[in-house]
This record gives structure tokens, C-alpha cells and sequence, in this order.
């Protein structure tokens, strides 16, 4: 087992469902999807600490295996602790080599709440 493996923990995809109101309009509701490992870490740099003193949320880099693609926008969840990430990168872009030993793939994630409509 690798370091890699143990840092990885339960993860799930968050799919958004507008179901009707009732009263002729519609409310979003968020279910959980699929689970997938995935390990996360917290972008401290001093440019990360300076845009979140200014206000944006906090930054984390998501790693998955290479067959776990996460897109542009999607949203996940730390099975752990509830916390949800909204993806803000394309998962295409970094990832290992097919010739590496090294398995894995990187996003760029924010801290989100999930909306309510």
C-alpha cells in the first residue's frame, strides 16, 4: 500500500434535481451519487491565504485514481466530515502519464454550500 492509498477516503458525487413544488414551480434538491476514494488537501499557500483574506473561499487540490475523471463545476462531498467541494479545474488536464507507476489525477476544488432555489 502506498502513501497515496492511505490518504485516500470515501467520496461522493452530488447530483442536482429540480422536483415540483406543488404549487406549479420547483425546488432543488441535492442527492448523493456515486462514491469514489479520493484524497484532499488545502492549498496554504501565501497567495491562497491572501485571496481568502480578501474573501474567496478556501482552496484544496482533489486526487483521484486516473479512471475517476471529475469535470468543471462538479460537486462532491467528503464523506467524513460533510464537507462539499465544488470542482475548478478539468480533470483531463493533470493526471500522470499512461507510462507512469504513479496512478493519479488532480482538480483544483472550492469550499461550497450547497444553493438553495
Amino acid at each position: 500500500m502506498s502513501l497515496l492509498d492511505n490518504a485516500f477516503e470515501p467520496f461522493k458525487f452530488m447530483t442536482k434535481e429540480r422536483v415540483p413544488d406543488g404549487v406549479g414551480g420547483f425546488i432543488t434538491t441535492w442527492t448523493e451519487g456515486a462514491e469514489f476514494s479520493a484524497a484532499s488537501r488545502l492549498d496554504n499557500s501565501t497567495v491562497a491565504r491572501i485571496a481568502q483574506a480578501q474573501g474567496v473561499t478556501a482552496v484544496y487540490t482533489i486526487i483521484t485514481r486516473k479512471n475517476i475523471t471529475l469535470e468543471f463545476h462538479d460537486v462532491v462531498k467528503r464523506v467524513r466530515d460533510g464537507k462539499i467541494f465544488r470542482v475548478t479545474s478539468d480533470g483531463d488536464d493533470k493526471r500522470t502519464p499512461e507510462t507512469a507507476t504513479l496512478n493519479m489525477r488532480t482538480v483544483s476544488a472550492e469550499e461550497w454550500s450547497l444553493p438553495n432555489d
